[in-house]
């Protein structure tokens, strides 16, 4: 079943429930408030037939005649006999003439709408007839004791019973029209979304959701299924955009490799040290390409691989740097550093390793003549701080933005002899993330650069 008609039936079996449990309710205490209004009124009734027998009584010396109680009766509708002080019956009007017309009007064609009420019972009331407080006889009325069921008291309760069930089947209608337009407002947008996750499944991942809607939530879930697109789409760029450079990046060493071999294979070249030298230096390549590349993706996973610990972080920046002073110094440059002491840190010792090293060993492919690398260490409040400036080549404005994305270099660094794979920075962007830290690069072309690192404590 379509939502959008199981909300419609949903409102409709509540409203139809409301409106009978509503009329069920209203329409039982208003005639049971009405009928209790109406005996009330016959009570009131009885009691002014009683003080009027009471007058006539008294006016005329205990005595009335029976014609005049046959009329009075007959005028109210209900049975009257007069007893004296004795018991005895002094007079009475016909039981058998006025029961009986008042069952005709019960049962008169005005009446015929309400034919579902029984004739009632016959019921008498006695009341005593006064001359000051002494007792001088007894009024008895007889009636039907549903007899305050008058012809408009039925009309009423008709008429309010047929304007529930109108009310009821108005209300329906418009619930109806009503209920309607709530579904198709709740499930259109809801439809539309539908549609955008079907396109993205089919592989249309530019295709978006528009709603129009007031509903926080469903807009709520367009903005979710919009911004899934668009990760999914900007995830399929990047993996496509990988395969490019990946393919690039081997293309050009497997190139080398077999223009040398099918020119050695055709004679062209001696099998010399020479040419196996240029196809070794090919094969390095091509294995430092790979691993680094293993790396990269390995370092997206690294907030599940991190093995932390607590050490020196002052002990262990210096051990890198006195490993690395050997390299420095082959290609006549130095390094300098000045750390604070006893610095301790919660943190994955091989990963800060590994972001030290590459940091320092791209600082020596573009380092000039006398090149210098200066290293800080220092504690700021929760954090600690590393600084690594060199006085090498720098980068240029328009590259400083992307040297962090993977296979990234810039013109300059695109040769032999400086050029590295393009991952290694991507990779210290990765592992200092993955330790909720962060790392920002300051460059001046022809001038330097220097690479700041922050990283959290977490004792």
């Amino acid at each position: 079943m379509k939502l959008s008609k199981k909300l419609t039936m949903s409102f409709i079996f509540s409203i139809i429930l409301s409106i009978f449990i509503i009329s069920l309710i209203s329409n039982s205490m208003i005639n049971r408030k009405f009928e209790s209004f109406l005996v009330k009124e016959r009570e009131n009734r009885f009691e002014q037939i009683r003080k009027d027998i009471n007058d006539l009584y008294l006016k005329n010396s205990y005595t009335l005649s029976q014609r005049d109680i046959a009329n009075y009766a007959s005028l109210e509708g209900v049975y009257i006999e007069i007893k004296d002080s004795n018991n005895q019956t002094q007079c009475h009007s016909s039981k058998g003439q006025n029961m009986g017309m008042h069952r005709k009007m019960m049962n008169n064609g005005h009446m015929r709408m309400m034919q579902n009420i029984s004739a009632g019972n016959y019921l008498e009331r006695s009341f005593p007839l006064l001359d000051g407080k002494n007792i001088v006889g007894t009024l008895i009325i007889g009636y039907i004791d549903n007899s305050y069921l008058t012809e408009s008291a039925l009309i009423f309760k008709n008429t309010l019973t047929k304007s529930f069930m109108v009310s009821g089947i108005i209300t329906i209608i418009l619930g109806f029209g009503i209920s309607i337009l709530l579904s198709k407002g709740l499930t259109n947008p809801l439809v539309n979304i539908r549609n955008t996750a079907i396109e993205m499944r089919k592989g249309n991942l530019e295709y978006r959701s528009k709603v129009n809607t007031s509903t926080t939530e469903i807009l709520e879930l367009s903005d979710s299924i919009n911004f899934l697109g668009e990760t999914l789409a900007s995830q399929a760029n990047i993996r496509k955009r990988y395969a490019t450079d990946i393919a690039h990046e081997l293309r050009t060493p497997l190139t080398t490799l077999k223009s040398h071999l099918e020119a050695i294979i055709d004679g062209v070249w001696e099998p010399s040290e020479k040419h196996f030298s240029i196809l070794m230096e090919e094969v390095e390549r091509l294995s430092d390409l790979v691993e680094d590349l293993k790396n990269s993706f390995n370092a997206e996973e690294v907030k599940i691989n991190t093995k932390k610990t607590q050490f020196n972080i002052s002990a262990e920046l210096e051990k890198i740097i006195i490993a690395f002073i050997p390299l420095y110094n082959e290609k006549n440059f130095s390094i300098d550093y000045s750390l604070e002491e006893n610095i301790e840190i919660f943190m994955d010792k091989d990963k800060f390793r590994q972001i030290i090293y590459n940091l320092l060993s791209n600082s020596i492919k573009y380092l000039k003549e006398n090149g210098i690398v200066f290293i800080s260490l220092k504690k700021h409040e929760e954090k600690v701080v590393i600084k690594i400036k060199d006085n090498g080549i720098g980068i240029k404005k328009e590259d400083l933005p992307f040297i962090f994305e993977r296979f990234y270099r810039s013109d300059i660094s695109r040769n032999k002899e400086t050029g590295g794979t393009g991952l290694g920075l991507s990779i210290v962007k990765s592992l200092v993330e993955a330790h909720n830290g962060i790392v920002e690069v300051q460059s001046e072309y022809n001038k330097g650069t220097e690479f700041t690192i922050v990283l959290p404590i977490e004792y």
